[in-house]
Parts: C-alpha cells; sequence; structure tokens
C-alpha cells in the first residue's frame, strides 16, 4: 500500500476525497455548509482552481450543491431506495396502492407536468407492442416528485385501442394506477422486463430533473406483459442517478 507521499491522485481528487469522508463519517451533515475555496487553500496549501475543482467534484456526484452567495452545502436530499422487484408486486397495484408506495415510505411525493395524448408510436415501441403501422398509441407523460426534488421523468406507451374510453386516458388514472386499470380491462400484467442504462442528461432532461452539472441519469426501459405473453404497456423512464440506489431483492 502505498504512503502518503507516494499518493498520485491530483491534489483535488485527494481534497474531495477527504471532505467526503469527512461528510460519511457525520463531522458534516445534510444541510451542512462546507468549507469554502479559501479555507481549502488556506488548509492545503492549493491555488484557487483546485479548490474550486475539489467542491465541483462532490457538487458532481450530488454529494453537496451550492447555494448562490453562500457557499457549498452537504446535500439535504436522501436518496430514493428503488426496490425494482417488490414495487411491481401484484399485491401493490392490485390492492389499490401506488407502485411507489414501496419506495417513499412516509415521504411527500408528487406528480407533475402530467399530459395523456394520442400520437403514432415510434418504431421502436410499435415493434415492441407488435402493432400494424396505423395503429396510435396512447402516451402517458409525467415528472416524479420527491420530498420537493423532481427525481424521475416518465413516458408510458400503451395500444390505444385497447385503453380507449378507460381511466388510462385521462390525468389521474385512479387506485392502483395503470396497471389496476388494465386488469379491469382484462390485460392484467403477470410478467414485467426492465432494462437499464446509463449516460449523461440532455440539456431539456437536465432542466427537468434540476441536476447539477455532471451528474448522469439512469434509463430504465419497462416493458409489461399479460399471462399470455402480450405486451401492453412500455415505461420509459429517466432517473437523476444521484437521487436514486436501485435495490433487486429476490431469493436464490
Amino acid at each position: 500500500m502505498a504512503n502518503a507521499g507516494d499518493d498520485r491522485r491530483p491534489k483535488y481528487q485527494r481534497i474531495a476525497d477527504t471532505l467526503r469522508e469527512a461528510i460519511r463519517s457525520g463531522e458534516y451533515g445534510p444541510g451542512d455548509r462546507l468549507p469554502g475555496e479559501n479555507d481549502l487553500m488556506a488548509a492545503h496549501g492549493v491555488a484557487r482552481m483546485t479548490a474550486r475543482q475539489a467542491l465541483s467534484v462532490l457538487r458532481d456526484e450530488g454529494v453537496a450543491e451550492a447555494r448562490k452567495g453562500a457557499g457549498v452545502f452537504v446535500r439535504e436530499f436522501r436518496p430514493l431506495r428503488r426496490r425494482g422487484i417488490q414495487r411491481l408486486a401484484q399485491q401493490q397495484w392490485g390492492n389499490g396502492r401506488s407502485i411507489w408506495s414501496t419506495d417513499i415510505e412516509d415521504r411527500s411525493l408528487d406528480v407533475d407536468q402530467v399530459t395523456v395524448s394520442e400520437e403514432a408510436a415510434p418504431d421502436n415501441v410499435a415493434a415492441v407492442l407488435d402493432l400494424a403501422e396505423e395503429e396510435t398509441v396512447c402516451v402517458r407523460r409525467r415528472r416524479f416528485v420527491l420530498d420537493g426534488k423532481p427525481v424521475l421523468l416518465a413516458t408510458s406507451y400503451l395500444p390505444a385501442f385497447l385503453v380507449a374510453g378507460s381511466a388510462i386516458t385521462q390525468e389521474d388514472t385512479g387506485p392502483g394506477g395503470m396497471y389496476a386499470r388494465l386488469a379491469e380491462l382484462g390485460y392484467k400484467p403477470v410478467h414485467f422486463r426492465e432494462e437499464v442504462r446509463s449516460r449523461m442528461p440532455s440539456q431539456d432532461e437536465a432542466t427537468q430533473l434540476g441536476m447539477s452539472a455532471g451528474t448522469p441519469v439512469i434509463l430504465v426501459c419497462r416493458t409489461a406483459f399479460t399471462a399470455e405473453g402480450r405486451p401492453v404497456e412500455i415505461n420509459e423512464m429517466t432517473l437523476d442517478a444521484a437521487s436514486y440506489i436501485l435495490e433487486y431483492d429476490f431469493d436464490a
């Protein structure tokens, strides 16, 4: 193991690591102000740019946030633990509960920017939903805001002819959400497939999610299937990576 004199990490990274460890140990708690550029320059004998880079690392990781004219503070937002398997169990939506209730516990969740429209299906969506060329989709777009922090953008695509006239075409789908309504229509989802990947956000995504520069997004694409294997919904989700922990808990 190399000693401190052999540490080849850039100085700004070493300072960031020291601050991160101080946060983890509880020396700085949520909402606490971190040492500023002048403090870091004096404590570590570095130039202002190096101190600035160190703080930028923590902001980009979502550990800290800058407040204009006040400094850099430890983020108060507690990451959301997304329980990928339990949240989709029928006992959730089948009993009128939102699938989000597994994730949020007693935290405050709001859904805004809800739009519902009928549109031509994108090629990839039409292929998965096995739609004919002239068939359209019901498109539900919404943003999820947890404890005042936007955390997720979601767009669902469902065959328009299948959900026509149902509450799925309304902004409020009612108790249990879309999956409960699909079950009432005779298309109960019994199997789900999720694909997960990551990339940097577009400018629009970063703006809608209020993300710090340098923070990636997690992309989750979920397809819901009936017992007959028919795909009835595609949900494309964009998650603020700094706001999420993805948890998968299952038996061997």
